[in-house]
């Protein structure tokens, strides 16, 4: 009877551990950059190690401006509601290949140093996205003509500019550096959402294989400039199965962290939608992390404006559910939009309708931001 028993456990165990939803045997992590910084791989492994505890909370743009304050020192709207900053805090370099001395946003690019060396600081962890030119055609990311890749590839009419991007994207990655002079480590995510149509290097617009040897001669290209402070991030929207989440998929040596962005839409008031899509996702994602020992994460996520008061614990959490992911990060806190004639925001502010149930999302053990990062590690 007790040696049934024991199988009866040992099976349970067994089935446990090797559940879809089981990521731990993620310890064949490697970077895919070979001469990644002792700082980067420091990162890459702590990563992996918090999501064990929990999963860090990302907001874009977060020490630039809220709703109606721009540019005050050591302000968030994260912090103003719960008295922490985000573990995460994402920006984007859109303008930088342009010489623009602020970024698409309108956050000027040194006071994003300024921002990035101050989360460092504390503990706190950057992410780096590229809202670039059509390089084809000069007009912005969202310019889907097709065949801009097949420009700037070698040989292409527009790979000399192109590689000239890069040389500046180069030097922004380098000049961020922590009070020893050490390369601070960023999580960059280029080439977003690339199984949408809507960028200029999205589905559609592209040949996976077109996409695949941009993204490899980006990821060379940078290295050859000495930049290795970089963890790669893959990045789709939405997506139905494993093969769709791959097709563009460059390969294991050349990415670190796989991950996808969602939002609810207005005409999913409950949640419902969003809830069941980022779970179908996370099983899919999580399996393909599980197989090639990587990190898994959403990228971008959020309810613009968060009209439903328990959004976080009701809708985001559950959406998350058990999957053990490294992080999620909510979009931006523009504000006003005067020429929408709407507010646009996804994380609360003080007095928002969601700021109470923001609080309780707080206080969950697994939801990590910045202060948890070091009592986490412990």
């Amino acid at each position: 009877m007790k040696k049934n028993l024991l199988t009866l456990i040992m099976a349970v165990f067994i089935g446990t551990s090797c559940s879809a939803k089981d990521i731990v045997g993620n310890t064949n992590l490697s970077l895919s950059d070979k001469k990644a910084t002792p700082e980067t791989l420091s990162l890459y492994k702590k990563l992996n190690q918090l999501t064990q505890k929990g999963y860090l909370f990302g907001h874009q743009d977060d020490l630039a401006y809220g709703v109606n304050w721009k540019y005050e020192n050591n302000r968030s709207d994260v912090k103003d509601v719960v008295g922490d900053y985000p573990a995460v805090y994402g920006w984007d370099i859109a303008g930088l290949e342009k010489d623009d001395a602020k970024n698409i946003d309108g956050v000027p690019f040194d006071k994003m140093k300024q921002y990035i060396k101050e989360a460092n600081e504390r503990g706190g962890i950057s992410t780096i996205s590229w809202h670039f030119d059509n390089p084809a055609t000069g007009k912005n990311a969202w310019d889907n003509t097709p065949n801009a890749i097949k420009t700037i590839l070698p040989g292409g009419e527009n790979h000399i500019k192109f590689t000239s991007w890069l040389d500046k994207a180069s030097n922004f990655f380098l000049s961020l550096k922590d009070k020893k002079g050490k390369n601070i480590p960023i999580l960059f995510r280029p080439y977003h959402e690339l199984t949408g149509g809507w960028f200029w290097w999205g589905k559609g617009n592209c040949t996976p294989e077109e996409f695949k040897s941009l993204w490899k001669f980006t990821f060379e290209y940078l290295q050859k400039k000495g930049v290795h402070n970089l963890i790669y991030v893959y990045n789709t929207s939405s997506f139905s199965s494993k093969e769709d989440f791959l097709a563009s998929y460059p390969g294991d040596n050349y990415a670190d962290i796989l991950s996808f962005d969602s939002y609810q839409n207005n005409d999913d008031k409950d949640g419902k939608k969003f809830v069941e899509e980022v779970q179908k996702q996370l099983k899919i994602v999580n399996e393909i992390g599980h197989e090639k020992h990587k990190p898994i994460a959403i990228a971008e996520a959020g309810y613009e404006a968060i009209p439903d008061p328990k959004w976080w614990t009701g809708t985001l959490n559950k959406a998350i559910g058990d999957y053990k992911i490294s992080y999620v990060l909510l979009w931006r806190n523009h504000g006003w939009q005067e020429k929408e004639q709407k507010m646009h925001y996804y994380a609360p502010y003080s007095g928002q309708a969601s700021e109470k149930d923001f609080l309780v999302f707080y206080n969950l053990d697994k939801t990590l931001f910045e202060k948890d990062i070091k009592k986490a590690l412990k």
